[in-house]
């Protein structure tokens, strides 16, 4: 992050929208999908690892169907496979949203001083609909869930669609992320890139910035790594 401005005077200048990742950003559902993923190997017979989990964190459902179909070994259709994880998930998340650190404090400070919040997920809807249910309404501006876009992460266009959405210009947004996929994403769409590592490392760039989590980050914070 860069350093504290030493005019505490001057205006806070805020991005031009905050675009938020959701799975190990916003919440920690990381463990939710794992815990999911080794119950479908023992419902359908297959074999699973932690290193096989870890690959998937950030990738869109459907291309993570097809790598469990391959790599958990189990006679299922990567359409199933998602909607089998999306069940699991969605049971666990409707009894406990755990928020990541400092994160819906973030999410909240940004909504009350009006500045623009898009969700850009490659979860799909009816796991998001419980979460954001648990938020004042129209927390976010637009939410982009990857049951909407032709493209998922690493590719740019959720990142491009959400910022399209806002009518705002991709260069003057800050966007949110925890993983490598999700980052890569955001930044070849032209964001500057808050990266919180959670379960996985993410590499350095140009324009990422690193922190362990959002609990000391301010909107002041956020409008610097544009400006």
């Amino acid at each position: 992050m860069s350093a504290e401005v030493s005019d505490l005077t001057a205006p806070v200048v805020a991005p031009a929208a905050v675009l938020w990742d959701m799975d190990g950003t916003l919440v920690d559902t990381e463990p939710y999908w794992i815990e999911t993923e080794f119950e479908l190997a023992a419902t359908y017979g297959g074999t699973w690892s932690q290193e096989h989990a870890l690959e998937l964190v950030g990738n869109d459902l459907l291309s993570s169907g097809r790598y469990i179909r391959e790599h958990m070994g189990i006679d299922l259709e990567p359409e199933k496979i998602v909607e089998l994880l999306l069940d699991g998930v969605v049971a666990r998340v409707e009894h406990h949203v755990p928020w990541c650190p400092g994160a819906q404090e973030l999410l909240l400070a940004l909504h009350a001083a009006g500045v623009p919040c898009g969700l850009v997920t490659m979860s799909y809807e009816r796991f998001v609909a419980p979460i954001l249910r648990q938020l004042p309404p129209e927390t976010f501006s637009v939410v982009v869930t990857g049951d909407q876009v032709e493209n998922g992460k690493p590719h740019p266009e959720p990142y491009l669609t959400a910022a399209a959405a806002l009518g705002v210009d991709p260069k003057g947004c800050v966007a949110i992320e925890d993983s490598n996929t999700g980052t890569t994403s955001a930044e070849a769409a032209g964001c500057q890139v808050l990266v919180v590592p959670n379960h996985v490392p993410v590499a350095p760039g140009v324009r990422r910035h690193h922190r362990a989590d959002l609990t000391a980050v301010s909107i002041a914070d956020l409008g610097r790594l544009v400006s």
